[in-house]
């Protein structure tokens, strides 16, 4: 039976949490690096993007993140621009979605960008109106038919 060197398996790497939940500071964009919102996810630590220049880039994951900070479609991400290549950019970091709404916020972000809250978002919105969705029907009319 083979001796056990290291420090343990998959399940200690697991569990290991990078305590995301603390607030961070707001990183804002510098030369070379873009905003983006993932369109779609592809697979292999990659995704495809639309930057906010109007330019639909393919994004690789960068190593660091990859396999600890989870991106999905309608994510905000900041993007670093390739000398080299246009179509093709490197995925710096993933916003929270109250980090991107600040973005939005401080006008760093286009007002016709839609943020990705969660289900349901929005769906307050039209309460005043509710009662305006039913349609009322009379006796006669019920007879009528």
């Amino acid at each position: 039976m083979p001796k056990n060197k290291g420090k343990g398996g998959k399940n200690r790497k697991r569990g290991k949490n990078e305590a995301d939940d603390e607030k961070r500071e707001l990183v804002f964009k510098e030369d070379g690096q873009e905003y983006a919102q993932v369109s779609r996810m592809l697979g292999n630590g990659r995704c495809e993007a639309m930057c906010i220049d109007g330019t639909k880039r393919l994004c690789h994951i960068r190593g660091k993140m990859h396999k600890k900070v989870w991106i999905a479609a309608g994510d905000i991400i900041l993007v670093g621009l390739r000398d080299y290549q246009d179509d093709k950019a490197d995925v710096i970091l993933k916003y929270m979605p109250d980090e991107a709404r600040l973005l939005k916020a401080y006008g760093e972000l286009p007002d016709s960008t839609r943020l990705n809250e969660g289900i349901g978002a929005g769906l307050d919105d039209d309460d005043d109106q509710t009662a305006n969705d039913y349609i009322e029907f009379e006796d006669e009319d019920i007879d009528k038919i």
